[in-house]
């Protein structure tokens, strides 16, 4: 081929690595190392993870994180909302106030109800 075996074998400087990491990063805001180099693999440039990582750390390319939290609570009905009869009720023994509280799980389509005696403050 007329060139030298390590000239066949040199790896990309570090700014162009760390440039091709920040586009990925700005195309997607998402990714990991792991994603980012998949990316890279998939656009011709292998590196490897471990100093995938220590660019990004260095860089602040940190992928901002996905909220995987679920809303639970739909306040927007045409339902009545009943007062709160206990907000201004004073406890001075046991047994004057039970709560319930009902709670039901997104990936469990069952609901459990819990029945709990309130005491005071003071008291417990």
């Amino acid at each position: 081929m007329g060139i030298g075996r390590s000239t066949f074998y040199d790896t990309p400087d570090d700014t162009t690595v760390v440039a091709e990491i920040k586009t990925i990063c700005d195309e997607f805001e998402a990714y990991g190392y792991r994603r980012v180099g998949a990316e890279l693999r998939h656009r011709g440039m292998v590196v490897n993870a471990k100093k995938i990582r220590r660019l990004m750390r260095e860089h602040a390319l940190n992928p901002k994180r996905r909220r995987r939290s679920i809303a639970t609570t739909d306040s927007d009905h045409n339902y009545p909302i009943f007062p709160n009869l206990a907000n201004n009720m004073s406890l001075d023994g046991p047994n004057q106030l039970w709560v319930a509280d009902l709670s039901s799980n997104a990936r469990a389509p069952c609901s459990k109800a819990y029945f709990i005696p309130r005491q005071s403050r003071a008291l417990a």
